[in-house]
């Protein structure tokens, strides 16, 4: 619980101090956002700084690695650093491999004064990079191949395995990019999701005989620094905001948490917990498909917080309805994730 607490204090002291200082010299290089021309109402966003992500991914790191730092005082000082084991590190993996992929993608737009950053071929091939190592890892590390809910289902994938990664990876990392188009709806989303996983993984640690998750108090601290350097972030991303994520972050963000399901073996359940990711990937989806099979739209424009904006609502409040719809399915999602655990111990 210690390293948990360590974890969560240092990511945000990371994340809340070290993000003013990043904005001055992302002021100083004029490295800002592009807003779309049919957003007319969040013009005024063109030229706030972006590629924030960098910040709470340097802190939650910063967090997970100082967790396992032990100082004690004793006729002198003495420094020992705790082992890490391979779910905390395979879980970092994701989130810095998937950052980097962002950041390539944040950096071409900044250098070439454009909203279009890596090519297509280029970000799935960074992602595919990034979900091959991870799972090449995984499976190392005695990670389960099978596609989970609450657990593993017994439907083995065997090779196809690196494939499954690769979905949920790009398939959350995009879904966290469509939602962070408002001030903290993303950032916002994603502390509660990976808060969640904090509860999560500390009760797969507390109940061994139960799961098979790998290094579950790892990921569960891992979690927790995530939590307190994306609550630090949202002190300056919150209405109006300071700093923007950028595809650095959203990336990040989507990387950590198909991780943290992949390694905790939740992982269908996380469609449950991140819905509100889901939902807007599937907005763009449902989209593109009626306009191209119809000449329609279902939605004034999409992602889905957009079709809101264009009814007349708010931003924060879009924001804080999401927030909550957001809250509504991790809490869900925790209740059946605990649902399991009962039925298990024979009190359901």
């Amino acid at each position: 619980m210690i390293s948990l607490l360590i974890a969560a204090a240092v990511g945000l002291l990371v994340s809340l101090f070290g993000t003013p200082y990043v904005i001055r010299v992302l002021e100083r290089r004029r490295i800002g956002q592009f807003v779309q021309e049919e957003l007319a109402s969040h013009a005024h966003k063109q030229g706030i700084p972006t590629m924030g992500g960098l910040v709470f991914v340097s802190a939650a790191i910063v967090g997970y690695l100082v967790s396992h730092v032990r100082v004690t005082v004793n006729g002198g000082v003495e420094v020992v650093v705790q082992e890490y084991f391979a779910g905390g590190l395979l879980a970092v993996l994701a989130l810095g491999g998937m950052a980097i992929v962002g950041f390539l993608d944040d950096w071409i737009k900044y250098t070439r004064k454009r909203s279009l950053g890596l090519s297509k071929t280029a970000k799935f091939g960074g992602q595919l990079v990034i979900a091959a190592l991870f799972a090449w890892g995984a499976g190392n590390a005695g990670v389960a191949t099978e596609i989970s809910f609450v657990r593993p289902l017994g439907l083995d994938l065997g090779v196809f395995f690196v494939v499954w990664v690769l979905l949920l990876m790009t398939g959350f990392a995009n879904g966290v990019n469509l939602t962070d188009g408002m001030d903290g709806l993303a950032g916002g989303s994603a502390a509660l999701v990976v808060a969640s996983y904090t509860v999560i993984a500390f009760w797969q640690f507390r109940n061994p005989q139960t799961y098979d998750a790998v290094d579950p108090l790892e990921l569960a601290i891992v979690s927790a620094a995530m939590f307190g350097a994306l609550l630090g972030f949202l002190w300056w991303n919150a209405h109006p905001a300071k700093i923007i994520m950028g595809d650095v972050g959203a990336q990040a963000i989507g990387g950590l948490i198909a991780a943290l399901a992949l390694l905790t073996n939740t992982q269908l359940l996380l469609l449950v917990i991140g819905g509100i990711f889901v939902a807007e990937t599937l907005s763009v989806i449902l989209q593109v498909a009626s306009f191209r099979m119809t000449g329609r739209r279902i939605f004034k424009m999409s992602p889905l917080h957009f079709h809101f904006d264009l009814m007349g609502w708010a931003e924060t409040t879009v924001v804080i309805r999401f927030w909550i719809l957001t809250g509504i399915g991790v809490a869900l999602g925790l209740g059946l994730f605990y649902g399991d655990f009962l039925r298990l111990e024979g009190f359901l």
